[in-house]
């Protein structure tokens, strides 16, 4: 690059920045379109609407029945936002909550009254039509009411008797793209629709789907369907076939709902939180900066710089991609910071190493790049791997953490490959092109990591043993291994209006302690309802005492009517099935990791050992939150997670040193040698990746409010144990691995 373009590319990065930094903080327009303005905010930062449903025509609806209706209809809420919380309150009432609206009169709308879904067919038996087109709108009507219907065995199927309805998109005869929505019926539901579809089909009949007072599609019978599974054909957009497809969930509730009340409530959380979260990233972020600096120079500057621009756009891409960002949000793009640094320190040691074999800057710069790719993709796409997985099998703040993991994988990879390098190009282009100015790599000793692999194997399993072990005290004491938080076991609401209208931060600072100290628990939800003086108070299971316990502080410290309090058991707000929907999907992405990992390093063992290390790390962790009582509530989701990709990606940067030695130097060196000096080689990007990942997870932990702290704290410990088994664990299990079957062949 000469030096006139060097000044050209700097200029234009410069500008590039300032662009991206104005879109991000200010905006483009009255809109804000792009800013962080406009990014959608979860309920704990904006607050949104909470409606209140109450079951209709069965006043004791059984466990699994309302299961099933929580579960079908977070799936349909889903679809405004990933972080919409869906919950039982009482026995018989199920509640809402959808964040980043204030509507809740256009949310009924849209959302429709929960209900029976029916599968119409276009004639009777006497062959009298049950409904057709209205002249007078040219849509359908009907011709009899839903029981005359079900009377004469017109209705074929409900949607009770529809398994899953998804939307999907094929491709026709013509090669041109089709959306459709693919339906699977239960067993008694297939039967039904089979014979239905073969009615039907000879009579070249339509069958209408019904629901909430409307038609919602009446597709052509184009085949008998005798396998339980049916699609719907030409629709317009994936979005209406989602749209579609939601609807037939919903409509397959078991239940009967009827509106029983709406709210716009606040945030849960109040203005210190966030400006808190946002001072810490600051703060972490200029450490960052200044350590990749002081540690690499002007490629350390590179860094910086494109550091900037990856946060810009990662807001940017927040708004563009309409992803709802909570507080473990925030936290999550803080910690992607300093994640994102790794694939620049990989870059910049493969730089050194070649000026240390004496190779030019300009060759060392390019050579470094190339040589530091493989690890780079292997690492960022096990990781996006495990992103897509939970995304496509996820629900709730599981899906939302994975767009959110993809997001940052994406924009990390271009940053440093694409900006970084350009940037440093440009600077040696200027003239800086002195190899101080880059660094040299020492001749470092190796460390016999291998050989102290039975202590550290003996170290890890006494640890996972650890965990086990408390997590059985905790239950025999406790009656529960962990100390699971509202969103796993759900707990009281207490709905209280004061004489006043309190500000969040008069809750958070008089109201919240109050409660604390009756329930001797911080683990305390508050929500306010807009436009009123009512306060909604969610906390741990209270018994009858210290309900009315509760009752009589409010009463003396706010003088609070004790008619104007009322208190309700809630559910959890992550349900039995979001759960099993979580623990799918990691083990699809774990598998799917395995197999990827297998096939790019041609060796089932470095797969397996990859993976071992990752499950010993999500147990170590495990075993401190049961240890330290950490309380366990969504963001154990999303840490779990957290550490999942950054275990999978340290691990890769080892094992892709061992694969280059291994074709270097096969023959040369004793398999332990070579493994103990890959682990060294790579031990500095080992230290100085974990180094400012920790930097910017402890500051949130020092400035963060509490339910920050609790997501800080054990995310600290699990980079600390990815740095331990990646260091001192694969290497040797890997060798271990690959010894013994050697052995094994030669003794047969």
């Amino acid at each position: 690059m000469k030096k006139n373009k060097g000044v050209i590319t700097l200029i234009v990065m410069a500008l590039l920045l300032g662009f991206l930094g104005y879109t991000a903080v200010v905006g483009l327009g009255t809109e804000k379109s792009g800013s962080a303005a406009g990014i959608k905010q979860g309920l704990d930062l904006a607050g949104g609407v909470s409606i209140t449903y109450q079951v209709q025509g069965d006043e004791n609806p059984s466990a699994e029945d309302m299961a099933d209706t929580i579960y079908k209809l977070q799936k349909r809420v889903e679809s405004y936002s990933t972080e919409s919380q869906v919950y039982q309150e009482g026995s018989d009432r199920i509640n809402i909550e959808i964040p980043g609206v204030s509507d809740a009169n256009a949310i009924l709308e849209e959302l429709g009254k929960p209900g029976t879904l029916y599968f119409i067919s276009q004639t009777d038996s006497a062959g009298n039509a049950n409904y057709e087109i209205d002249p007078a709108t040219y849509g359908y009507k009907l011709n009899k009411t839903i029981e005359e219907l079900q009377a004469d065995g017109s209705i074929v199927v409900t949607g009770t008797e529809v398994k899953t309805a998804q939307a999907g998109q094929t491709t026709n005869d013509m090669g041109n793209k089709d959306f459709v929505v693919d339906l699977e019926f239960t067993t008694e539901g297939a039967s039904k629709f089979a014979e239905a579809t073969q009615k039907a089909y000879s009579a070249q009949e339509t069958i209408a789907i019904y629901y909430d007072n409307q038609f919602v599609s009446v597709p052509t019978v184009s085949a008998v369907i005798s396998n339980g599974q049916a699609n719907i054909t030409n629709m317009t957009s994936y979005e209406a076939a989602e749209s579609l497809a939601s609807t037939i969930r919903i409509g397959g509730l078991k239940l009967q709902l009827e509106e029983l009340r709406s709210n716009v409530v606040g945030a849960q959380l109040g203005e210190q939180a966030i400006s808190t979260s946002v001072k810490a990233g600051v703060i972490g972020f200029v450490i960052v900066a200044l350590f990749m600096i002081a540690v690499y120079l002007i490629p350390g500057l590179a860094s910086a710089i494109a550091l900037c621009i990856y946060v810009a756009l990662t807001i940017i891409s927040l708004n563009a991609f309409d992803i709802t960002l909570t507080l473990p949000g925030i936290a999550g793009v803080i910690l992607a910071i300093g994640m994102a640094v790794d694939a620049n320190v990989i870059i910049f040691a493969r730089i050194r190493e070649e000026i240390a074999k004496g190779k030019t800057v300009s060759s060392a710069i390019k050579i470094g790049f190339q040589k530091a790719l493989s690890a780079i993709i292997d690492g960022n796409i096990t990781t996006l791997i495990a992103a897509l997985v939970l995304g496509l099998r996820g629900s709730g703040s599981v899906k939302g953490f994975a767009q959110t993991l993809a997001l940052g994988i994406v924009i990390s990879m271009f940053t440093a490959l694409v900006v970084t390098k350009l940037i440093l190009n440009a600077f040696y282009a200027i003239g800086l092109k002195d190899a101080k100015f880059y660094g040299k790599a020492k001749d470092l000793k190796t460390v016999n990591f291998v050989s102290k692999r039975n202590l550290f194997f003996g170290v890890s399993i006494a640890a996972v043993v650890a965990g086990f072990v408390f997590m059985g005290v905790n239950q025999a004491r406790d009656g529960q291994m962990l100390n699971y938080s509202l969103e796993f076991k759900g707990g009281t609401s207490t709905s209280i209006t004061f004489n006043d209208d309190l500000s969040i931060a008069a809750i958070e600072s008089d109201v919240v302690p109050v409660v604390a100290g009756i329930t001797g628990d911080k683990n305390i939800q508050t929500q306010k309802v807009s436009g009123t003086n009512e306060v909604i108070v969610k906390t741990r299971t209270l018994s009858v005492s210290e309900r009315e316990s509760l009752d009589k502080a409010l009463e003396e410290k706010f003088n609070v009517d004790q008619g104007k309090i009322t208190a309700e058991t809630i559910s959890s707000t992550v349900s039995d099935e979001m759960k099993v929907d979580a623990i799918i999907a990691v083990l699809i992405a774990t598998v799917c990791m395995l197999i990827y990992i297998w096939f790019r390093f041609k060796d089932v063992r470095f797969a397996a050992s990859a993976v071992t290390a990752l499950v010993h790390d999500v147990l170590v962790v495990l075993a401190f939150y049961a240890v330290a009582k950490v309380s366990v509530g969504s963001t154990f989701i999303a840490c779990m997670l957290t550490i999942v990709g950054y275990s999978i990606n340290a691990t890769i940067v080892i094992f892709d040193r061992i694969r280059e030695n291994l074709g270097e130097k096969r023959n040369k060196e004793e398999l332990l040698d070579l493994v103990n000096k890959s682990i060294s080689q790579t031990l500095s990007r080992s230290i100085f990746t974990s180094l400012t990942t920790f930097i910017m997870v402890a500051v949130l932990y020092i400035l963060g409010v509490t339910s920050i702290r609790e997501f800080a704290l054990p995310l600290m410990v699990g980079i600390v144990c990815g740095t331990y088994s990646s260091v001192c664990i694969t290497g040797g299990l890997w060798y271990t691995l690959r010894t013994r079957i050697v052995k094994e062949k030669k003794a047969k």
